[in-house]
């Protein structure tokens, strides 16, 4: 008997490539880089991307419309994204009191929250040279 080979879906390329790159990246920039290996159409990546993001192994990073792998089982904390604008460096952080505001806000005003991701810009550790920020 032969041996059988798994094969590889889309999603997990995209996802393998995701994480290898270790930044968030567009979904034209997953495109570029995924077409040596046969993936050439944007639905393509997209129908990846959204099926990585429903399964919760990825977030769609809004203000940079850019897509990262999660860092993992968020266990009702909510996650909390540092985006430095000067190198570009983006980190998954876990929260439960932003989670827990979110929820008092909904209970007060009768908003039924469905999503939450928070987005932080400003500078981190490594570029903050004691400038003051813009």
């Amino acid at each position: 008997m032969g041996t059988t080979e798994k094969r590889v879906t889309h999603a997990e390329r995209v996802f393998s490539y995701l994480q290898k790159q270790g930044r968030p990246l567009s979904a034209y920039e997953i495109l570029e880089g995924l077409r040596c290996d046969g993936v050439t159409a944007s639905t393509t990546v997209y129908r990846a991307l959204e099926k990585l993001r429903s399964a919760g192994r990825i977030h769609r990073i809004e203000s940079l419309n850019a897509f990262t792998v999660c860092c993992g089982e968020h266990g009702g904390h909510m996650p909390v994204f540092t985006i430095c604008d000067d190198c570009g460096a983006v980190t998954e952080y876990l929260d439960t009191n932003a989670g827990n505001s979110i929820a008092e806000l909904s209970k007060r005003t009768g908003f039924a929250a469905r999503h939450s991701i928070l987005e932080i810009h400003g500078r981190c550790s490594d570029c903050d040279t004691g400038a003051p920020q813009q």
